[in-house]
């Protein structure tokens, strides 16, 4: 029940306009969005640097309205690529595809990907593409297979939860895809996404030593994004069993999130990357942290009281 009110107050227009000016909101926010600013983000990824943490960055927001507001996001998108470069960061960037246009039409979103694309390659840099709830599975499909066979420094976020991803896998993989595996954390009907967790779980494995053996086969980067410690220790423990070493694969999390875990793993020779959200549409993407975790709540309720 608790991470369903969090799914719903995630969609609702009422809260995200009045909750974001509360005090409590805004400290507890702090914990997983270092700022609104890319000067924030640019400063977590040096503080994370220091413990041998590489990043991913992400401007916050979903469906924009217009193609010229597609085309600030993708410029936006530009300019974090420049600033990396300029200070040696080793820190690459993901888009939502909403983001980029794709409700205006995919050939909109496609434009805007292989500009991006085009941008990180001459860096020596990697897009990566997110994965939105199950309405939007199919054209975000559409349009990574698109940039894919022109590009090879994008890759793929698909999610443990849908019932589709292990058919979707083996299709993403046949084209010599990179995939960010994650558990999920849209609100979605039970036909369409396994509801209990345990479920989830079991399918995150699946999914993760179906990678594994793909990078054991044919090579190529793979990266397994969880917060739960015991699914991470599955993957690592698959890998040794097969052989892998921990710099075939990666271990990514969020910022703020299991911060003392990611500088442990790191320092157990693992490639840790952390993704770090930041702009001001934090909202909806901060409900669904609290959703998929109940120890982020315990936080929150902290923060509520010491307030």
């Amino acid at each position: 029940m608790l991470r369903r009110f969090f799914l719903w107050c995630s969609e609702s227009a009422w809260l995200a306009e009045k909750l974001p000016h509360m005090p409590f909101v805004r400290r507890s926010v702090q914990r997983f969005v270092p700022g609104e600013g890319l000067d924030d983000a640019l400063g977590a990824v040096d503080r994370l640097r220091d413990h041998g943490i590489a990043s991913v960055l992400t401007r916050l927001g979903e469906h924009v309205h217009s193609e010229a507001e597609a085309t600030e996001v993708a410029d936006h998108y530009v300019a974090v690529l420049e600033r990396e470069v300029e200070t040696g960061r080793d820190a690459e960037i993901s888009v939502k595809l909403t983001q980029l246009g794709m409700e205006q039409s995919t050939a909109l979103a496609l434009r805007n990907l292989f500009r991006l694309c085009r941008e990180a390659a001459t860096r020596d840099n990697f897009v990566w593409v997110d994965m939105e709830d199950s309405s939007y599975v199919d054209r975000t499909l559409e349009v990574y297979r698109g940039a894919r066979s022109e590009h090879a420094n994008v890759g793929l976020c698909m999610q443990a939860y849908l019932r589709r991803t292990a058919a979707d896998l083996e299709g993403v993989l046949e084209g010599g895809g990179q995939v960010r595996l994650v558990k999920g954390a849209y609100d979605e009907p039970a036909d369409v996404a396994f509801p209990e967790k345990s479920d989830v779980d079991e399918n995150y494995a699946s999914l993760a030593v179906r990678l594994l053996d793909h990078i054991g086969k044919t090579g190529g980067r793979q990266a397994f994004a969880t917060h739960d410690l015991a699914l991470v220790e599955r993957v690592r423990t698959a890998a040794r069993a097969t052989g892998i070493a921990p710099e075939a694969y990666e271990i990514q999390m969020l910022y703020g999130i299991q911060a003392e875990a990611q500088r442990r793993l790191s320092a157990e020779g693992e490639n840790v990357r952390t993704l770090i959200s930041y702009g001001s549409e934090w909202f909806a993407w901060y409900m669904r942290r609290l959703a998929e975790r109940p120890a982020n709540v315990t936080f929150v309720l902290r923060n509520l009281l010491s307030g």
